[in-house]
């Protein structure tokens, strides 16, 4: 018989205790039987849209290109926790155990219930790396611009494509990611070790300027990190970081939103934002 989405929880916390203890497999078995006890109650009382596996689109203009001929199939009901976090921990269990095939199904399960959550497709991006596919893990890494909701996962992002174009012989666009990254959050711990290993390389972001750093980016289908996808990104987490009394947060966030694309356009799309969340309430 399928639990309850109390029982769910409470189950769930039990396994990433064992993980948190190095007992994988033991919590590898239980998130198993989760799992299926969890599609089991899913399938009975929350109805979802079929799955589409969008994962070979390569770039954001083919996935946009779609989007603007089709009906977008892809956005499945967003349950939440537990589910897509019972599935992200199934993931790092089978990591744990060295079965990396189960971890990137499982991976793909979570991204399946909380499609905006852009933490899963990088981790399902690393998997797909690992695995040499580098199309499906450019097309993750490539979703995370139309989708991130914290600046951490633009950095993080921007800092993948640098790794890639580091590997591809290509230092001056993997100095342009890393331009690019710091104007987003140079407080951003990752980033910062980033940089430093960059400093005085063929990688280093003050080698290239701004519009330089457009243009090497354009050419990889790829924004520059100034423009008003990325703004509202920025303020819708500056919205959540407000609503959840962090002002210091919130300010920084709306000052990096306002110098990316100006004042008046940072003000429009934070009484967009704001009209959305009204209408949602």
């Amino acid at each position: 018989m399928a639990q309850n989405q109390t029982t769910l929880t409470e189950e769930l916390m039990r396994a990433e205790g064992l993980l948190i203890q190095g007992q994988d497999e033991r919590a590898r078995e239980l998130l198993l039987k989760l799992a299926e006890d969890a599609e089991e109650y899913v399938d009975r009382n929350c109805p979802t849209t079929d799955e589409l596996q969008w994962f070979s689109f390569p770039t954001l203009f083919e996935r946009l290109a779609y989007r603007r001929v089709e009906d977008d199939p892809r956005e499945l009901r967003d349950v939440g926790e537990p589910l897509d976090r019972l599935y992200a921990d199934l993931a790092l269990a089978d990591v744990h155990v060295g079965d990396y095939d189960h971890a990137m199904e499982a991976l793909k399960r979570a991204v399946r219930w909380n499609p905006m959550g852009c933490e899963h497709r990088l981790n399902l991006a690393d998997l797909f790396r690992i695995a040499g596919d580098m199309r499906e893990y450019l097309a993750l890494t490539y979703s995370v611009f139309e989708r991130a909701s914290e600046a951490a996962h633009l950095v993080r992002a921007f800092l993948t494509f640098s790794e890639y174009f580091t590997v591809q012989e290509k230092p001056r666009t993997a100095a342009a990611a890393l331009r690019a990254a710091r104007r987003i959050d140079p407080t951003d711990s990752t980033l910062m070790a980033a940089l430093e290993q960059a400093e005085g390389t063929e990688r280093d972001p003050d080698l290239v300027s701004d519009d330089e750093m457009t243009e090497l980016l354009g050419a990889e289908g790829l924004p520059d990190g100034a423009n008003a996808e990325i703004a509202i990104c920025l303020l819708m987490c500056a919205t959540d970081a407000a609503a959840y009394g962090q002002r210091d947060v919130a300010t920084r966030l709306t000052i990096k939103a306002r110098d990316l694309v100006g004042e008046d356009a940072a003000m429009a799309l934070l009484a967009l934002i704001r009209e959305g969340d009204d209408d949602a309430r």
